[in-house]
């Protein structure tokens, strides 16, 4: 049977030369970072110049970085500390989040009676900069929480004129960048955000690793108590393989940044024509067919099949070895609608099935054209 997999907005494969890079620190540099002998301080180098490569990257000083164990922790880490120790009142997010930014903001709300506002969106699922100035006149010691690339939609926020606003109105801004970082360039010394959120899996590094940019003088405080790890934010031995495997993966990303984007780019305008002419009653979600206003790394699409039928096609694709996904993988053990598609579609287009398909440099348009040979036989 084929194997396709077209899910990597879920999660990438690791490339070989991380792989091999991470196996050979397993092997030869597996001294604890912490400790002072010679194995340690080797370790401690390797962390730290890992440290200093993906804060080049973002244009910070390498002080800025805090490594975590991904995009969630990094996500709560910056909003729990926000509320808790710099006296947010009030945050203002949308409801297109990640689960990790939404789950978190209602959680505060339970604990410390927070505001929480919601933006107001388009019927493409866009943010209102408008509404979201309004409601920054009226808000007091806010923290604004916005993803760059929305993961389901692909949605892409102007994240320069959102922290230029937040600027202006004396609000912290926070970005979950995970469907970003690796993807596009950010220079975070001309962008004025105050905490964004990585994670190495969406990039081709691994899994269990990611990244928190916390600005210089935030008063961000530790998320996890023990040892003095992490400058303190983050206690526990730190995973001097996955960290370097993460820097592999992000150098690698950025030295083929444009050669990659062309040739995923070229795929997913091949893909949204072949869907074209399969049926012209597909839809999509979003602005994923927009190549200005979305990521070039997805699309999310409806399909014209009637609910009793629909419910099995994600069964079928599977089967015939197709991998992708109904919107975020981390809520794929529920069988509520993704609620990023609840916000934007009407009933009647949420009774229709809708695939969401992400691309890496490792995908190709014979894969393409076998996917839409599979859903032609389905439609």
């Amino acid at each position: 049977m084929k194997q396709v997999y077209f899910d990597n907005a879920a999660t990438t494969p690791i490339r070989d030369a991380v792989i091999e890079r991470m196996t050979e620190v397993m092997r030869l540099q597996y001294g604890n970072a912490s400790s002072t002998h010679g194995m340690g301080r080797s370790a401690k180098s390797l962390m730290e110049t890992s440290r200093k490569t993906i804060a080049s990257f973002l244009n910070v000083y390498a002080s800025e970085i805090v490594f975590t164990a991904g995009g969630t922790e990094a996500d709560n880490l910056v909003l729990r500390s926000a509320v808790r120790d710099l006296g947010v009142t009030e945050i203002i997010t949308s409801k297109l989040e990640h689960h990790a930014v939404l789950h978190t903001v209602e959680q505060l709300q339970k604990e410390y009676g927070i505001t929480v506002s919601y933006v107001k969106l388009s019927d493409n699922g866009v943010v209102d900069i408008n509404d979201l100035e309004r409601l920054l006149q009226s808000s007091n010691k806010s923290l604004v929480s916005l993803m760059h690339i929305n993961n389901e939609i692909g949605n892409k926020l102007d994240l320069a004129k959102v922290a230029a606003l937040c600027k202006a109105h004396h609000a912290l801004f926070h970005s979950d960048t995970v469907q970003s970082i690796g993807h596009y360039n950010l220079d975070l010394q001309t962008i004025p955000i105050d905490f964004l959120a990585a994670s190495a899996h969406k990039f081709h590094g691994p899994k269990g690793v990611g990244f928190a940019f916390i600005r210089k003088g935030s008063g961000i405080k530790a998320s996890l108590l023990g040892g003095e790890q992490e400058r303190g934010y983050r206690a526990g031995t730190e995973a001097i393989h996955n960290i370097v495997g993460m820097e592999t993966a992000l150098k690698l990303s950025y030295a083929n940044l444009e050669a990659e984007r062309k040739q995923i780019s070229e795929l997913k305008t091949y893909f949204i024509d072949q869907l074209k002419r399969l049926s012209p009653d597909i839809t999509f979600n979003g602005n994923c067919e927009d190549s200005e206003n979305s990521t070039y790394t997805l699309i999310n699409v409806c399909l014209p099949i009637a609910p009793e039928k629909g419910g099995m096609l994600h069964f079928q694709l599977d089967l015939k070895g197709i991998a992708c996904s109904k919107g975020s993988a981390c809520q794929s053990g529920s069988n509520q609608n993704s609620h990023v598609l609840s916000e934007i579609l009407s009933p009647d287009y949420l009774l229709k099935p809708s695939v969401r398909f992400s691309f890496s440099s490792f995908n190709t348009k014979e894969e393409v054209d076998y996917v839409i040979g599979v859903l032609k036989d389905f439609i």
